[in-house]
C-alpha cells in the first residue's frame, strides 16, 4: 500500500503514531530524527570495528600498506605524510573460483524399477501370510494374526491424521495405553493378599510398573492438553464422559455377574476401540480431550474385563487393587510434579517401564506354563512370543534409560562411538539368536529361565550400545523408535497370552511409533538405519568438498532488535532447542502478545525435529500462553518468508541452515529447513557463532541481511521484552 511520511502535524491526523487511513500508511512520528542516531551510530561503530580488526593477523595489530583499504585510510605514518594515496590500478576481474565439487547427477527415475520394487514388496507380504497360514498350529493363531494385521492398518491410518502440534500428547497417551501390559501381569497373578511364589512376584511387579505408565501417561497428557486452551475457547464439560464410562463398566459388571460367557471378549473389543479413539481424537485440538477420555475408558475397561474373566478370590483381588493403587499413585505423582521442559525425559523413562513389564511377564508366563508346555499344540508359537517379548523388552529398557540419561544431562549427550561398534552389535545379535535357539530346545525349567535371562542381558547390552552411539539432537527419532518397540513388545505378549486386547493396543502403539519415526527421519532427509546406527549425513549428500563460507557476521544490540520488530508488519519467530534449554518461552510469549496487540503480525514456525521430542516446542509455547493458532508447521509458512519483514531465530541452527538447499555436498544437503534468510531482515539469537549438532557452519549467519543477537536466550529475551515495553509504554 502507499506509504507517506507526515513531516508536519498538520498533515497527520494522529501525530506521533503510525496508522492506516484509506489504505494509506501514515508515519506521523514527531520524533523521527531522534530515532536515527542510535541506529546510525551502531552501524558506524560496527564498520569501524571491522576496519580496525582487519588491520592485522592473529590478534596482532599491523599496518599493511599493500592493502588498498588500509592504505587509503592512512594520513600519516612515523611522521611522513601519506595522503593522498596513490591511485589504484584497476585489475582484471578474475572468475570466482568454484568451491565444492560437482555432484553426480542423480539417475533418471525408472517407472519399471519402482513398480517392480512395489510388486516384490506385495509378493513378500502375501507370501508371508500364506506361510503363516500353512504353519499355523491352531485357529486361535490365525485369528490373532488377523487381529494384529487389521489393528495395524487402523493404527497406520489413524496416526497419520494426528496434527503435528499434538505429537507430544500422542506420545504420552500411547505411553498411557501401553500400560495394558498390566493385563499380562494380572493374568498370571495369584496367591493370597501377597504373592506366594516367584512367578506371582514377577507378575505383580509387571502389573505395578504398568500402572505407573497408565496413570502417569494420562495425567501428563491432560496437563499438556490444558495448556493448549485459549481464553476464547468455550467451556468444557469433560466430566460428562463419565456417563459412557459408567454405562460400559456397569453393563459389563452386570453381564459378568450373570455368567454371560461372551461378554469378556466383547468388552476387550470395546476397550480396543476406545484406545483407537484415543489416538484418533488427537487429529485436532477440538477433539483431543475426548481422545484422552476415551483412552481412560479403554484401559479401565480392559483391566476390568481381565479381572472379570479371571474372577479372582477376594484376597487376590485385594492384591490386584493394591498393586493398581500403588503404581497409579507413583505415576500420578511423577506426572504432576515434572516440569514440561522435562517431558522428553519422562516419556523415555516411561518407555523403560513397558520394557520391564514385558520382560517380567514373559519370564513369569514361561515359568507358569512350563509344566504343561510340551502338551500344548501351540508351544512353538508360545516360545517364539516369549523370546521376542523378552528380547524387545530388554532393548527397550536399556535404550530408554540411556535416552533418559542423555536428555536429563546425567549422561553425555555426545554419541559414544565405540571402536568396532557395528561388529559389536552384530556379535550381540548373533549371541541373542544363539540364546533363543538354546531356549527353544531347553528341556528343563532352569535351562529355559537361564536362556531367557541371557536374552534379557544380551538385549539390554545391545540397547545400551545402540542408543549410546546416538547424539542428543537425534533423540526425537530415538524416542519414537523406542515407543514403537514398546508396542511390538506388547504385541508379543498378546500372542503369548492369546489376548486380543494386548495385540490390538500393541499394534496401535507400534504403528504410531513407526510413523512418527518416519516423519522425523524425513524431516532430516535421513534414513532410519542412518540414525539408529549413529551415522551422519543425509541421503542427498554428495561426495565433494562442502562450499566455503564467505563474509563476516554483523552483530546487533537489544535496541536494534526492538526497533526492527516495532517497525515490522510481519514477523516469524523460529524457535529451536536453545529456547527449551534456556527456558525462554515465557518472555517470548509476552513479546508475541505485546507486538500482536500493537499491530505487528507475529507467528511461530516449528520444524518437525526442533526440540528433543516430536511436538515439544508446541507444548512449551502453549504452556507459556502462546495461542496455538499462531504456531504453524514448517510446510505451512515456509513460502511466506519472502513477504516477511523480520525473521527472529531463537536457539535454532541446523533447521535454518541454507546449506541444506544451496550446497549439495553439505552433510545436511536435502534436509528440509525453514528459509529464514529469504525474509527482509533475519535476526539470529544464539550464544555464539558455533555450529549446531550436525557440526556444519551456517551461511545464514554471514548473509548481508542477517544480524546476530548473541547471548543467553532467556537473558536476551528478557532484555528485548523490557525494551519493547519502554517503547510502547507498557
Amino acid at each position: 500500500s502507499p506509504l507517506y511520511l507526515s513531516f508536519s502535524l498538520s498533515l497527520s491526523l494522529s501525530p506521533g503514531e503510525i496508522y492506516k487511513y484509506h489504505d494509506v500508511t501514515h508515519i506521523g512520528l514527531t520524533d523521527l530524527p531522534s530515532r536515527l542516531p542510535t541506529q546510525s551510530s551502531t552501524l558506524y561503530a560496527n564498520n569501524l570495528s571491522k576496519l580496525f580488526l582487519s588491520m592485522g593477523k592473529d590478534n596482532v595489530h599491523q599496518v599493511d600498506l599493500e592493502d588498498e583499504v588500509v592504505r587509503g585510510s592512512i594520513i600519516t605514518k612515523e611522521g611522513s605524510l601519506l595522503w593522498p594515496p596513490p591511485p589504484v590500478e584497476p585489475s582484471p576481474v578474475a572468475p570466482k573460483p568454484v568451491t565444492g565439487s560437482a555432484v553426480v547427477k542423480p539417475p533418471e527415475p525408472s517407472p519399471f524399477k519402482d513398480t517392480l520394487v512395489s510388486s516384490l514388496g506385495y509378493t513378500t507380504g502375501l507370501s508371508t501370510l500364506v506361510g503363516l497360514g500353512a504353519t499355523a498350529p491352531n485357529p486361535a493363531f490365525t485369528t490373532m494374526c488377523t487381529t494384529f494385521g487389521l489393528a495395524g492398518i487402523c493404527g497406520y491410518h489413524t496416526v497419520w491424521g494426528v496434527t503435528p502440534a499434538l505429537h507430544s500428547p500422542l506420545m504420552s497417551v500411547t505411553n498411557a495405553i501401553s500400560g495394558i501390559t498390566a493385563v499380562g501381569g494380572l493374568l498370571v497373578m495369584g496367591g493370597s493378599y501377597f504373592p506366594s511364589n516367584s512367578v506371582e512376584v514377577l507378575a505383580g511387579l509387571a502389573a505395578l510398573v504398568s500402572f505407573i505408565n497408565v496413570f502417569g501417561g494420562f495425567v501428563i497428557t491432560q496437563r499438556m492438553l490444558d495448556m493448549f486452551k485459549r481464553p476464547t475457547d468455550p467451556p468444557e464439560y469433560n466430566l460428562l464422559y463419565g456417563i459412557p464410562a459408567l454405562a460400559f463398566l456397569g453393563g459389563y459388571a452386570y453381564a459378568a455377574a450373570h455368567n454371560m460367557a461372551d461378554i469378556h471378549q466383547m468388552a476387550y473389543f470395546a476397550s480396543s476401540l476406545c484406545c483407537l479413539g484415543a489416538l484418533g481424537g488427537l487429529s485436532s485440538q477440538s477433539t483431543a480431550r475426548v481422545g484422552n477420555a476415551l483412552g481412560m475408558i479403554g484401559v479401565s475397561g480392559g483391566v476390568a474385563a481381565t479381572v472379570g474373566l479371571l474372577n479372582p478370590s477376594t484376597e487376590v483381588l485385594t492384591q490386584m487393587g493394591a498393586t493398581a493403587l500403588i503404581g497409579g499413585g507413583i505415576g500420578a505423582t511423577i506426572a504432576k510434579s515434572v516440569e514440561i521442559t522435562s517431558l522428553p525425559q519422562l516419556v523415555a523413562l516411561f518407555h523403560s517401564f513397558v520394557g520391564v513389564a514385558a520382560c517380567l511377564t514373559c519370564i513369569a508366563t514361561y515359568m507358569h506354563d512350563f509344566p504343561h508346555l510340551a502338551e500344548l499344540s501351540n508351544a512353538a508359537v508360545l516360545k517364539t512370543a516369549i523370546m521376542l517379548g523378552t528380547y524387545i523388552g530388554g532393548v527397550t529398557v536399556t535404550g530408554s534409560l540411556v535416552a533418559y540419561g542423555k536428555l536429563d544431562g546425567k549422561l553425555d549427550s555426545a554419541p559414544l562411538l565405540l571402536p568396532g561398534r557395528h561388529a559389536l552389535n552384530l556379535g550381540l545379535l548373533l549371541a541373542n539368536m544363539g540364546a533363543m535357539g538354546y531356549f527353544y530346545n531347553a528341556a528343563s525349567l532352569g535351562a529355559g529361565v537361564g536362556a531367557l535371562s541371557a536374552i534379557t542381558l544380551g538385549s539390554g547390552v545391545m540397547g545400551y550400545t545402540l542408543t549410546a552411539a546416538i547424539g542428543g539432537a537425534d533423540m526425537p527419532v530415538v524416542i519414537t523408535v523406542l515407543n514403537s518397540y514398546s508396542g511390538w513388545a506388547l504385541c508379543a505378549e498378546g500372542f503369548m497370552l492369546n489376548n486380543s486386547l494386548m495385540t490390538i493396543v500393541g499394534s496401535l502403539i507400534g504403528s504410531s511409533g513407526a510413523i512418527l519415526s518416519y516423519i522425523m527421519c524425513k524431516a532430516m532427509n535421513r534414513s532410519l538405519p542412518n540414525v539408529i546406527l549413529g551415522g551422519f549425513g543425509t541421503s542427498s549428500t554428495g561426495g565433494g568438498k562442502p562450499m566455503a563460507i564467505e563474509g563476516t557476521a554483523t552483530e546487533i544490540d537489544t535496541d536494534g532488535v526492538a526497533s526492527a520488530l516495532v517497525n515490522a508488519k510481519n514477523v516469524i519467530v523460529v524457535p529451536g532447542y536453545g529456547l527449551c534449554a534456556a527456558r525462554a518461552q515465557y518472555p517470548v510469549a509476552e513479546i508475541a502478545k505485546l507486538l500482536n496487540e500493537n499491530g505487528v503480525k507475529m507467528r511461530f514456525g516449528i520444524h518437525p525435529v526442533a526440540g528433543r521430542m516430536p511436538g515439544q516446542l508446541n507444548v512449551l509455547l502453549a504452556e507459556a500462553g502462546v495461542p496455538y493458532d499462531i504456531v504453524q508447521e514448517m510446510d505451512e509458512l515456509n513460502d511466506d518468508f519472502p513477504d516477511t519483514d523480520v525473521s527472529l531465530v531463537i536457539g535454532a541452527n541446523d533447521t535454518v541452515n541454507s546449506a541444506a538447499e544451496d550446497d549439495p555436498n553439505s552433510i545436511i544437503a536435502g534436509m528440509p529447513v525453514l528459509r529464514v534468510w529469504k525474509s527482509g531482515h533475519t535476526i539470529v539469537m544464539k550464544r555464539s557463532l558455533g555450529v549446531g549438532y550436525a557440526a556444519v557452519d551456517n551461511p545464514v549467519f554471514f548473509k548481508p541481511n542477517t544480524s546476530m543477537y548473541l547471548g543467553d536466550a532467556k537473558k536476551q529475551c528478557d532484555a528485548l521484552l523490557e525494551a519493547l515495553k519502554r517503547h510502547y509504554n507498557a
